[in-house]
C-alpha cells in the first residue's frame, strides 16, 4: 500500500470500529478464498451481460461477462479460475440511455464479436451458472450461446431470501454494500466480481454462505401455476400473492403465473379456489428445474 493511502486506511479502520459511521471500501478481486484441504470441488459460473434493451427477442448483447470459480460440498469459495470479458457491436447505435448506464458507446464495441467456440470453451466443465437476474440474462445467454441451455442455472437475485437475512433489497449495488464493499456498477464482469464477494460473504443469520443457500434452493423443483383466464377485478389480488403477467407472445399463455416451490402446490391450489375462481379448479402447471428455470424454454 502507497505511504500516503496508510492515514486513510487507518481512518477507515478506526471509525469501522464505531457504530456511529459505516465504512465502504472499494472492491478488488479477492484472491485469497477457503482452502479446500483436499475436499473435491465444482466448478460455477457467474454471467452478465449488458445489452441494448430488455426485450429478450430483439434487443442485443453488447458485453458479455464471466468469472469462473471452484466451489466446496459447503458452498464456500475455494477460487477463481479465470474471467471472460468481451464486447459485441450490434447492428444499430447503442441507445443514449444505456451508454449513459453502462458507459458503453459505440466506439468501444466497434468491430467486435463475441466468439462462441471461446464462450462454450470457457464454460464447457461448468455445473452452474449464477446470474444476479437470471431471468433477463439467462434468455440472452441462450439465444447468442448454445451451450447455456445445457446448464444448470441460480438465481441470486430470488434464490436467497435476502430480507430474511438482514438485508432490506436484493440490487446487487444495496447488497455489494451491506458486505462493506462498492464497485463500478453495470460493467459486466465488474458486476461478476461483485457477486461473487456478495456469494462469499457468511449470513449473519446461520453464518453459512450465501452461495450455499442459492444452491440449496435452486436444486429443489419448482411448479409454476398459470392462473388463466382469472377475473381482471382480481388481478391486484394476484399480483400482491406474486403473479406475473406473460403477455403470451413468446408463446406462452396470455395468464397470470407464479413459479411455487412444489411443497407449496397445494396450498396454491388453495388460494386459487377460495380467492380467485370460487370453484374446482385444476390450473395449467409445470414442473421447473435448476435446467429450465429462468429460459424462454420454460
Amino acid at each position: 500500500m502507497p505511504e500516503d493511502d496508510l492515514p486513510l486506511a487507518a481512518m477507515a479502520d478506526a471509525l469501522a470500529k464505531s457504530a456511529d459511521y459505516r465504512v465502504l471500501r472499494r472492491l478488488i478481486p479477492r484472491t485469497a478464498f477457503a482452502p479446500a484441504g483436499g475436499q473435491t470441488t465444482k466448478t460455477g459460473i457467474l454471467l452478465d451481460v449488458e445489452t441494448t434493451g430488455l426485450d429478450q427477442r430483439n434487443d442485443e448483447v453488447i458485453e458479455l461477462g464471466m468469472v469462473k470459480f471452484d466451489y466446496l460440498p459447503d458452498g464456500r469459495i475455494a477460487g477463481i479460475k479465470g474471467s471472460f470479458s468481451s464486447f459485441n457491436e450490434p447492428t444499430g447505435a447503442i441507445p443514449l440511455e444505456v451508454t449513459a448506464l453502462t458507459g458503453i458507446t459505440d466506439e468501444m464495441v466497434s468491430g467486435h464479436r463475441i466468439d462462441e467456440t471461446a464462450v462454450s470453451s470457457f464454460v464447457d466443465e461448468a455445473v452452474i451458472v449464477i446470474a444476479h437476474n437470471a431471468s433477463f440474462d439467462r434468455k440472452f445467454a441462450e439465444r447468442y450461446w448454445p451451450i447455456f441451455k445445457q446448464k444448470a442455472w441460480g438465481c441470486s437475485a430470488t434464490e436467497v431470501d435476502w430480507r430474511k437475512h438482514g438485508f432490506e433489497g436484493s440490487r446487487l449495488g444495496y447488497l455489494l454494500n451491506g458486505t462493506g464493499y462498492f464497485h463500478q456498477a453495470h460493467r459486466a464482469v465488474d458486476d461478476c466480481y461483485a457477486l461473487l464477494e456478495i456469494l462469499a460473504f457468511e449470513l449473519p443469520t446461520d453464518g453459512s454462505p450465501a452461495l450455499a443457500v442459492l444452491l440449496a434452493q435452486a436444486r429443489k423443483k419448482t411448479i409454476r401455476v398459470w392462473a388463466e383466464q382469472s377475473p381482471f377485478d382480481l388481478k391486484d389480488t394476484l399480483k400482491r400473492r406474486g403473479y406475473r403477467w406473460s403477455d403470451g407472445n413468446d408463446g406462452r399463455p396470455r395468464s397470470w403465473y407464479v413459479d411455487v416451490d412444489e411443497t407449496k402446490f397445494t396450498e396454491e391450489i388453495a388460494f386459487l379456489k377460495a380467492e380467485i375462481y370460487l370453484r374446482e379448479f385444476e390450473p395449467r402447471s409445470q414442473v421447473l428445474t435448476a435446467f429450465d428455470r429462468f429460459s424462454v424454454r420454460a
